[in-house]
């Protein structure tokens, strides 16, 4: 039989084009279901009847996560007039408490606005404050933060179970502080959020038993927006590629902006709260991916970093600054993996498989050409064998053994080239092929 009880609910969006919000109102201290319906006015109400007969009801008013404003909500719906008024009250805001610089300001402003349309997107990017302590971090996502929807506050101490609960029922945005402290791991469980949270579909599985002690393992959905402040970057070059990052501390601080956070910004955060929902209500079903907004110029990752945050920008000028600001970004990571013992091992199997005079790449002569690059820096010549278990473990190449000497089969031509930033050539096997690659010192 099926359970028609009442449910608690954060939000909905239903197959009708109905969208239903939780709100808060710290004045009585009691929470309702904002609802905009296609054939109506928005309106707040008690609970919400599906057309199944199951009533939705709010989450209590004495939630925990709510009273202590661990997660922030609208108190109700408020006035919007249009889009870049909208806009110009998020900017004045983020200039009165925290200093940004003028191409920050901007992709942080529309990033607010994308936090509250979000779920119109597949992908997402992040935004990321970097620098040293006193440098204007925490201020930043508490500005920034207490105008995304639905913004979660948490710190890299925090445990992680209820960070997966927590967006697993509310969704919203992740504020995360100090997030060095977790994640010099590429295994550590936040470490997982963020990288599965970018696109939709990739939950994070993890163990769960039921009270019977049986095993029942359960998907938790992180896709979503998340803002991250640290004092230094992920060793993973693809998980600090999700990033825009403000580097913090680069300046003299503006003249104006308060020392303390004053009780003003709860207040105001709130009413821009909530005339970023009734935006929400007026352009949830109009947002979507519009891949004609992005600079020709852009690699695919920066391009996947960019789309959904420039699809939101009417102005091209500005949608040309945010995409030269993620452009740059990722062209100073290329350069450093290029640079990286990856970077310089992908491009020596590039040139094996240019020079080889075969199909394949022999291991000794990538072996060659990696030792004139990484000597310096690794401080002696490496071996065969070491270079062998370098390029299957690091670069996920393989290797065998043909006519006596080992070698990268030229089924990995493509993605050594990927993985070195480069398109392939024709691979041009010569005449003298066998005797060129036999007069290779084979390794072990």
């Amino acid at each position: 039989m099926e359970d028609k009880s009442p449910r608690p609910t954060v939000s909905r969006t239903l197959d009708d084009g109905t969208l239903i919000e939780l709100v808060y109102d710290p004045a009585l201290h009691t929470t309702a279901f904002a609802v905009a319906r296609p054939d109506r006015p928005a309106s707040v109400e008690p609970f919400f009847d599906l057309p199944n007969g199951e009533r939705l009801i709010p989450y209590s008013a004495t939630n925990n996560l709510i009273t202590t404003e661990c997660v922030l909500l609208p108190s109700g719906i408020g006035e919007f007039s249009n889009k870049a008024d909208l806009l110009q009250e998020v900017r004045c805001f983020l200039r009165r408490y925290v200093d940004l610089s003028s191409t920050f300001e901007e992709i942080a402003a529309h990033y607010v606005l994308l936090t509250w349309v979000y779920d119109a997107f597949s992908e997402l990017p992040y935004l990321r404050f970097r620098g040293e302590f006193g440098t204007g971090k925490t201020r930043a996502l508490l500005a920034v933060g207490s105008l995304c929807y639905k913004p979660f506050f948490a710190s890299g101490a925090s445990t992680v179970s209820p960070i997966f609960h927590i967006l697993e029922a509310f969704g919203g945005t992740l504020i995360l502080d100090e997030a060095d402290f977790r994640f010099s791991d590429a295994t550590a469980e936040l470490t997982k959020i963020l990288n599965n949270g970018t696109v939709r579909g990739l939950p994070v599985l993890r163990t769960m038993t039921n009270r019977h002690r049986e095993l029942n393992p359960q998907a938790f959905r992180v896709f979503g927006p998340k803002i991250v402040a640290m004092r230094k970057r992920f060793s993973d070059v693809a998980l600090e590629s999700r990033f825009i990052t403000e580097e913090t501390g680069r300046r003299s601080l503006r003249t104006g902006i308060p020392i303390q956070v004053p009780d003003a910004l709860r207040d105001e955060a709130r009413a821009l709260r909530n005339k970023l929902l009734a935006w929400r209500f007026h352009f949830r079903f109009k947002a979507g991916p519009d891949p004609s907004r992005l600079s020709g110029e852009l690699g695919p990752r920066a391009s996947q970093t960019a789309l959904s945050l420039v699809s939101i920008i009417d102005d091209p000028a500005l949608r040309e600054q945010v995409c030269s600001y993620v452009g740059t970004a990722d062209g100073q990571l290329r350069e450093e993996r290029q640079a990286s013992l990856e970077g310089l091992m992908a491009a020596s199997v590039v040139a094996a498989f240019e020079r080889s005079g075969t199909a394949d790449a022999p291991v000794g002569m990538v072996t060659n050409y990696f030792n004139e690059e990484a000597r310096v820096q690794l401080g002696r010549d490496m071996t065969p064998r070491w270079v062998g278990h370098f390029v299957r473990s690091k670069l996920g190449l393989s290797t065998l053994k043909t006519g006596g000497v080992r070698v990268i089969p030229a089924v990995d031509r493509q993605r050594a080239f990927t993985l070195a930033g480069r398109d392939p050539a024709p691979a041009e096997v010569s005449p003298d092929a066998q005797s060129a690659v036999s007069a290779i010192e084979p390794s072990p």
